[in-house]
């Protein structure tokens, strides 16, 4: 019987919804629109609705994905424990492991099938050692495209734009569809990760267009660096990127906010989707105020030394939440995706804070929210950054993939420690393309941490180069990684970076031309 009353609940929550889902989709179709939307819609509502539609995606899956049905099955989950008044909480989380490496593909879809037409395949990088192929049908790839155009739009104005797509083309789902999606805003030239063609196409068009470079954000940076090498004329363009696929750090921010006028990131995944959060104004101003005030950080994003990367999402359409490992679990509450994806978890490390109380909190601390801009903490190497009035949107914070970290004399060493201290270094940033971090054992059999540093320039480079990087390594450490911090004291030389230099392409680094991102972790 009480199957039955939350089958008929469910349908009516159904029904409730439909006007508000022929609302959401009209809005939606303008850009204008669905901002005005978000500015005057009171943020609890917008969180309380995003809830309910999250719970109808569930018991969608639930009553037509054969995959789904079987793993809650699996799992003990019965209908009679899915009365559908927050239900989330008592739905299991899926991941690579436990769903996807367990069903099929056509299993994991509605109804077991998908349609031909309009139906494409993505392919995930292959980041956790194995590539993925994730499916996608056409509704679902034209609200991400329009997604991105509305983000780009918010970003960056409404001026006429030339986006230059450096991500990688093919079947990887960032590049192909950043194209598609920018097509929405402007002319757009999909060239790939290539510093060639990307210079000559600048160079042809000339300084007369606003450009936008897309892609992963060390080889924006790389670009930059061949094209200083090169004499390129960087001053003479108005230039902007955006970058994702990976964290971003605020030094190499800095870095590339030398020549580019503004900077912002998206944050995606492909099992889920691309364009899931992306970086606004107030977020970039909030991270840099972190940075410059540990105070800050603490009240906002926890006790973890790390500067967390930090987005604004749309609660109507992803429904995210934080478990007790402190890892950000998704749904995607809209009902147009062929594979649905209930309380999917790529194991991000994050967590949440709503528009609200992070404005209570920056008051707390002396700042106003609504002007946080002007703040000299969060200005560039240039003075003050691009800042419009914020959207009261959600925040998203994210620290990076559980697994991308070392441990030595158990102490965690993360890439971003590495990142932010290599890209202060004014010496070494110049001739720096890429890191690798590792743990390895020293002449006496002590574990140590290991830098590999791929230059491109190896000039003046020799042991006493590398002791005098190794120094300044552990110094940064020392000063941003508590943990590192406690046991550099307990084991001095255990904790003493080994320090190794390679040319572009060299020793570790040969992998990297057929990777579509650059590695950070060494795993031994």
């Amino acid at each position: 019987m009480r199957d039955w009353m939350a089958f008929v609940v469910g349908v009516g929550r159904g029904l409730w919804l439909l006007p508000l889902d022929i609302m959401f989709r009209t809005v939606g179709l303008r850009y204008g629109w669905l901002k005005a939307l978000f500015q005057r819609t009171q943020p609890r509502i917008l969180a309380g609705l995003g809830q309910l539609r999250a719970e109808r995606a569930a018991w969608r899956a639930v009553g037509n994905v054969p995959a789904y049905r079987r793993f809650l099955q699996d799992a003990g989950v019965r209908g009679r424990s899915l009365f559908p008044l927050g239900i989330m909480g008592r739905l299991p989380e899926t991941d690579k492991r436990s769903y996807v490496d367990r069903f099929g593909l056509l299993e994991r879809c509605v109804g077991g099938s998908v349609p031909y037409v309009g139906t494409t395949i993505d392919e995930s990088s292959g980041s956790t050692g194995t590539p993925y192929n994730w499916i996608r049908g056409r509704r679902e790839r034209e609200v991400a495209h329009r997604n991105i155009s509305f983000f780009a739009r918010y970003a960056f104005g409404t001026k006429p734009l030339v986006t230059i797509n450096a991500f990688s083309m093919g079947a990887w789902a960032t590049g192909f569809n950043m194209s598609l999606g920018m097509m929405r805003h402007g002319i757009v030239k999909s060239i790939g990760p290539d510093i060639d063609k990307i210079l000559s196409t600048l160079s042809y068009l000339g300084p007369g267009y606003r450009f936008l470079i897309s892609g992963y954000p060390p080889f924006v940076k790389y670009l930059l660096d061949e094209g200083d090498r090169r004499g390129f004329p960087w001053a003479s363009y108005e230039m902007h990127a955006l970058v994702g696929g990976e964290g971003m750090t605020e030094e190499l921010r800095d870095l590339l906010l030398a020549r580019f006028q503004s900077v912002f990131s998206g944050y995606g995944a492909t099992d889920i989707e691309i364009g899931m959060a992306g970086e606004s104004p107030v977020s970039i101003a909030i991270r840099r105020l972190a940075r410059a005030r540990p105070d800050v950080r603490e009240a906002l994003f926890g006790r973890d030394s790390r500067l967390p990367m930090v987005f604004q999402y749309n609660p109507l359409i992803h429904f995210l939440e934080v478990n007790a490992e402190h890892e950000i679990v998704c749904t995607v509450s809209r009902l147009d995706l062929l594979a649905p994806r209930i309380r999917y978890n790529v194991h991000d490390e994050g967590g949440l804070v709503d528009f609200r109380t992070a404005a209570a909190t920056l008051r707390r601390c002396g700042y106003d929210i609504a002007d946080l801009g002007s703040a000299p903490e969060t200005s560039g190497p240039r003075g003050l950054l691009p800042w419009v009035r914020p959207i009261p949107l959600p925040f998203l914070w994210i620290h990076g993939r559980r697994d991308a970290t070392i441990s030595v004399m158990g102490s965690n060493i993360y890439p971003e420690d590495i990142e932010t201290i290599v890209y202060r270094d004014v010496d070494l940033v110049p001739r720096l393309h890429s890191f690798l971090l590792s743990v390895v054992d020293d002449e006496t059999g002590t574990p140590r941490p290991s830098i590999a540093l791929e230059l491109a320039d190896m000039a003046g480079v020799d042991d006493s180069w590398r002791a005098r990087m190794s120094d300044r390594l552990r110094d940064g450490l020392r000063d941003l990684n508590i943990d590192y911090r406690s046991s550099i004291v307990e084991f001095p030389a255990a904790m003493q970076p080994i320090v190794k230099t390679y040319g572009l392409g060299e020793g570790p680094f040969a992998a990297d031309a057929s990777r579509i991102k650059q590695r950070r972790i060494v795993k031994t």
